[in-house]
């Protein structure tokens, strides 16, 4: 994933839904104190960025945020996590978050993990 530098906003990876783009674009003073946040956060342990992506994971299915999810699938199977990590990690959730959400999570983990494989990311 090769990120995108917009002159007046943080360092986009290329694929983010045009919607973060879009807002981004119009406050990227928002943006770039969110990507701070974001990198301050990563650097503040010693939590490996797999398992970051995991955790991230867990909090969106948590959330129910469907792209910022898939997003997380994405750049966790990009740090090396297995297709049985990635399940693991949605089972997980499974009695917190309640069945119906844990089976769209996994839903859209294997549909994103499809979409990644044929477009051969």
């Amino acid at each position: 994933m090769t990120p995108k530098s917009d002159k007046s906003g943080p360092t986009l990876p290329e694929k983010v839904p045009a919607t973060f783009k879009e807002f981004i674009r119009k406050f990227p003073a928002l943006g770039n104190a969110h990507e701070n946040i974001a990198r301050a956060v990563d650097a503040a342990g010693p939590v490996d960025p797999k398992t970051r992506e995991l955790i991230k994971m867990g909090i969106c299915m948590g959330a129910g945020l469907e792209s910022a999810f898939r997003s997380h699938v994405r750049r966790a199977a990009a740090h090396g996590a297995t297709l049985a990590e990635i399940e693991q990690t949605i089972l997980m959730a499974m009695n917190t978050v309640g069945f119906p959400r844990t089976v769209a999570a996994w839903q859209w983990a294997l549909q994103q993990m499809q979409r990644d494989s044929t477009e051969g990311t």
